[in-house]
């Protein structure tokens, strides 16, 4: 199982501006010596000792995630944020030729589908598109974002072959794809919001963005532990700081530090800090990412990876 960040953004796009990238120079610039740069050699060990956030980007699209199994003439993509242009933009300079799409929606608020009308591989005649949500309106949702005034171009102008799929939510009502079952689960979001768990009989991956962790996700009952417990990797939705978590109560989002304590509770092994607020710029999520292990330490759970969701992080199980 070969998964892909592709969009790590929550709410709408948060581009790097030029007074950021502006910004990153100055600093690098302040911790340069003269030696540094005397060799190729000490080049390299001084770009190597930058924070990530100094050297990278966290990036600034809005969610998508892929995760590949089985066929390779196949693509499993969750939410058509802004990153699924990206997607389809990387498919093409590859010249992969992709046959089939599966592409789950965990909601349908604007930043998680906004990219859809923007994905090349959706106007390939050869292509088959298969779109899936516990939602009967799923079909009506994704056709109507392509009407006027909201959009010059109809999703009847996509040439590719389109299916609309309902799902049951439920371990015991999973749709097989791909030799992996993936199954839905209704999360705590305003409008509601389902995680997915894919399994493909020896790992488990849950994907589980925009969701407001509350004390009966904590419940070690059987649908919770079905679904969560022993997770191989988890991508949750790590918005806030606790204080702001409070702050923005009901709004649908969790605290980094909820999500690690989620990631205790259930037994993850490597836990994803996704769905970045788009204000927080890349200092403070690198920040973030150290907080939340010094936080894992301080509550003595050292078995537990932590990393924080980029634009083009890999992860192979």
């Amino acid at each position: 199982m070969y998964i892909r960040f592709w969009g790590v953004r929550g709410s709408l796009p948060a581009p790097l501006l030029p007074a950021q990238i502006k910004s990153k120079i100055s600093t690098i610039l302040e911790r340069l010596t003269p030696a540094d740069i005397e060799t190729s050699e000490s080049r390299e060990r001084f770009l190597a000792g930058l924070p990530s956030w100094l050297f990278g980007t966290t990036g600034g699209n809005s969610s998508c995630v892929t995760v590949s199994a089985g066929n390779p003439s196949k693509c499993i993509v969750f939410d058509a944020g802004s990153g699924v242009r990206e997607l389809g933009i990387a498919l093409s300079k590859k010249n992969a030729k992709l046959t089939q799409y599966h592409i789950f929606f965990s909601h349908f608020h604007w930043d998680h589908i906004m990219g859809l009308p923007f994905f090349n591989p959706a106007y390939d005649p050869s292509v088959r598109l298969d779109f899936y949500s516990p939602v009967p309106a799923l079909e009506t949702i994704l056709r109507g974002q392509m009407k006027a005034p909201y959009f010059p171009v109809s999703m009847e102008t996509m040439a590719s072959k389109k299916a609309f799929h309902v799902l049951s939510p439920g371990i015991s009502s999973g749709v097989t794809l791909q030799d992996v079952v993936i199954s839905a689960k209704k999360m705590n979001h305003p409008g509601d919001s389902y995680s997915y768990l894919v399994n493909d009989g020896q790992h488990r991956f849950v994907y589980a963005t925009d969701v407001e962790l509350s004390s009966a996700d904590f419940i070690k009952n059987e649908e919770n532990a079905a679904f969560f417990e022993n997770a191989d990797v988890a991508v949750i939705d790590s918005q806030y700081t606790l204080g702001e978590a409070i702050e923005k109560y009901s709004w649908g989002h969790s605290a980094f530090s909820m999500a690690v304590d989620f990631a205790v509770n259930w037994r993850i092994k490597h836990l994803v800090l996704f769905h970045h607020d788009p204000t927080y710029d890349d200092q403070k999520l690198g920040n973030i990412l150290q907080f939340a292990r010094w936080y894992t330490e301080r509550i003595n759970s050292w078995g537990i990876t932590l990393t924080l969701a980029r634009e083009g992080l890999e992860i192979t199980l």
